[in-house]
């Protein structure tokens, strides 16, 4: 049995010109936030496909973190609106699949709040640590498991039906 404590995988997709920013400041500035986000870093937050999250869960992290320009402060003009809207639909898709609402997060973070990327990475660490692993391989092995029964039994169904006919 491994006695080591779970550490999440955070997967973070930052925007380049405020959260990636305010993420590097953090780094120079040497405040010490956990180890556990690995950053993607895109031209905008609106250009983050709900499919990236998705993906990202389906092979194995434990959580993702959205960074953004603060509303109003967009260098696309409306880019962080764009993802606020996805955002909203992708929390509901996640409810129906049973993901914790805590596990995908969208925080406003603007170049000079070094402090804030700390505090949220430090934060959502610890929430994560309390859900447990979200462990969606494992999942999506169970669930492929139970669709080939399920063919099984159709199958086995057909056969009878074929020989009764």
């Amino acid at each position: 049995m491994n006695n080591e404590p779970f550490e999440p995988r955070i997967v973070a997709f930052f925007c380049n010109w405020c959260t990636y920013t305010a993420a590097d400041l953090a780094g120079v500035s040497r405040l010490k936030y956990a180890p556990n986000t690995r950053v993607i870093r895109v031209m905008c937050s609106g250009r983050i496909d709900p499919q990236f999250i998705l993906t990202a869960l389906a092979k194995g992290a434990d959580g993702v973190l959205i960074g953004g320009c603060h509303p109003n402060d967009c260098h696309y003009a409306e880019g962080n609106y764009k993802m606020l809207r996805r955002f909203q639909l992708l929390k509901r898709l996640l409810q129906d699949f049973g993901v914790e609402e805590s596990r995908v997060r969208l925080e406003w973070i603007s170049a000079a709040e070094g402090d804030k990327v700390k505090s949220v990475i430090n934060e959502m660490t610890e929430q994560l640590r309390a859900l447990g692993p979200l462990g969606m391989p494992a999942k999506f092995a169970a669930w492929d498991q139970e669709v080939e029964e399920l063919q099984h039994q159709v199958d086995e169904a057909s056969e009878t039906e074929a020989a009764h006919a």
